[in-house]
């Protein structure tokens, strides 16, 4: 008869032997986030402690999803992955069946065989229920865990994949070698997946043709050519996956890849990041075939305008509600790609009364790799504010991040301030950024002074955080050496001190006029000079 219990709560009294051997398996079960150990330690303390010979562990995929083998032990026809109900168990000669965690919503299933020595008295089923209950916590922290691994993972790849884009093309943007561009193309993406067989072929009309092959005959070649036809998508035929060089609306070459080690296989994602690259080489070698200098400029324009369009995209659409507050930011970049970067993010889930992060940096540099870097910044922090970290945790996992994923040149000044809606409590890290301007309702001004290095120059650097409190009519501005440095044809530099000014001759106006005042300081004090840094303000009025 199969016996089906709930693992919620336990009753019955525990021996001396059974509560520790409980205790040992809390501090294990406590002491990794990995699943597989997690499991078989659970095995193991199942089979172990109640004398069985048989058991099953089943997981439930998702929510509402269905039940399948993580571990068995036993029973040598079924696998770990198959579809497992409670109905098979008593089948499987499996009498007793637990849930783990709530029956209403299960984690997953125990189900064990007739133990030796016949049957499970009280103490065993309030073991059973005890040790149910200690692991459904743990599996459940141990899948949350694996869910933030497999999104860092992802993350990191999406990074890679376009750090690997923007390499190629700076490497494009300099050849107009068509032999050039076939030799960066193959190495990139035979190097991207460690392929040993690839091959590049081009047949484009009154040019020469490239041939770049590598494991690949001249027969293949020609099957290959006949299975892509005209497709302007990737075809895959047999162990290959041929991508289209297209021209224009035609055809004029291929990139083959052979397998993958370990029969890996190309998913869809990769097969999307394999035509972009084919699509920037084949825009390449149109430009070394025809324009060589023009088009190299237009290619470089729309790289340009489209590292653009994503830094824009990575400004906020507007400023979020925040209880008494009133709050604007803008910015103005001096080229088509700049280096500043502003935000406010909430702190856990977002309210008007919550606790949000005003953020403004200045990146080092200008151009893609400034957008990629501020692309990054932002990343990093929407990861990490999710988990309600304290600011100077924020802050020294921030500059680890990028210290890691970042060339040494590259880091951002950058100042963090905590701000809560709802009591004006504040509290900032500087990084060698600007100092904050505070304005007091009674006309005293603080600074928000540097507490610590860049952010991503150094690793395993601490930062200092200092606490202050706004109340009602006091102004905060934010803002990037763009606003201090600004400078008149004779460089005169338009200065902390006319900042300030700015800020307290203004300071009863609404926080979007402030800010636009600031700008229309600056470009009257620079009387017509060029701008050659971006410039960014950020304004934040405390209300009643």
């Amino acid at each position: 008869m199969l016996t089906l219990m709930d693992s919620r709560g336990f009753e019955g009294r525990l021996d001396a032997s059974r509560l520790e051997s409980l205790l040992e398996s809390a501090k294990l079960l406590s002491s990794s986030l990995e699943l597989d150990d997690q499991l078989r330690h659970l095995m193991r303390t199942v089979m172990g402690r109640l004398l069985v010979t048989r058991a099953v562990i089943a997981l439930r995929a998702a929510e509402g999803g269905a039940m399948r083998v993580a571990i068995v032990r036993g029973l040598p026809g079924l696998k770990a992955g198959a579809a497992f109900a409670v109905d098979d168990a008593a089948a499987m000669g499996l009498p007793y069946s637990r849930w783990i965690g709530d029956q209403a919503e299960p984690l997953g299933l125990v189900a064990i065989g007739e133990p030796a020595r016949g049957g499970l008295d009280e103490g065993e089923q309030s073991f059973l229920d005890a040790l149910l209950s200690l692991a459904s916590a743990s599996i459940a922290n141990a899948r949350a865990h694996d869910g933030v691994v497999r999104a860092n993972r992802t993350l990191d790849t999406k990074i890679q994949e376009l750090r690997a884009l923007l390499d190629m093309v700076r490497g494009l943007a300099g050849t107009i070698d068509p032999e050039g561009v076939a030799s960066l193309l193959m190495l990139t993406l035979s190097g991207r997946w460690a392929v040993r067989k690839h091959a590049l072929h081009t047949w484009k009309p009154g040019q020469e043709p490239i041939t770049r092959v590598k494991g690949v005959t001249g027969e293949q070649l020609s099957q290959m050519a006949a299975a892509l036809g005209e497709s302007d998508a990737p075809v895959e035929t047999g162990e290959w996956v041929v991508f289209p060089i297209r021209s224009g609306e035609s055809t004029t070459g291929l990139v083959a890849l052979g397998p993958r080690p370990g029969d890996a296989g190309y998913s869809p994602a990769d097969l999307d990041f394999g035509m972009g690259m084919v699509g920037q080489a084949s825009v390449a070698l149109d430009n070394a075939w025809h324009f060589r200098d023009t088009l190299y400029r237009q290619q470089l324009e729309k790289e340009l305008a489209l590292a653009a369009a994503i830094q824009q995209d990575l400004f906020p659409k507007s400023m979020p509600a925040l209880a008494g507050t009133d709050i604007a930011a803008r910015n103005r970049q001096a080229k088509q790609v700049g280096g500043d970067y502003y935000d406010v993010l909430p702190v856990g889930e977002e309210s008007a009364e919550g606790a949000h992060l005003l953020c403004v940096a200045d990146i080092s540099g200008k151009g893609i790799s400034a957008s990629l870097l501020m692309a990054n910044i932002q990343a990093t922090l929407r990861a990490l504010l999710s988990a309600h970290p304290a600011l100077a945790e924020l802050s020294g996992r921030t500059n680890d991040l990028l210290y890691a994923s970042t060339p040494g040149n590259k880091y951002a000044t950058a100042i963090f301030v905590r701000y809560e809606g709802a009591t004006g409590r504040c509290e900032y890290v500087n990084g060698g950024h600007c100092d904050g301007i505070l304005l007091r309702a009674s006309g005293e001004v603080e600074m928000l002074t540097t507490t610590g290095l860049p952010v991503g120059l150094f690793p395993k650097r601490e930062f200092e955080v200092k606490e202050f409190a706004m109340g009602e009519g006091d102004t905060l501005m934010l803002y990037s050496d763009g606003v201090t440095d600004a400078c008149t044809a004779d460089e005169r530099e338009f200065g902390v001190e006319r900042a300030v000014e700015v800020l307290r001759r203004n300071a009863g106006l609404p926080a979007a006029a402030i800010q636009d005042a600031v700008f229309q300081a600056i470009d009257e004090f620079v009387e017509g000079a060029a701008q050659f840094d971006d410039i960014t303000v950020m304004v934040v009025k405390r209300q009643a």
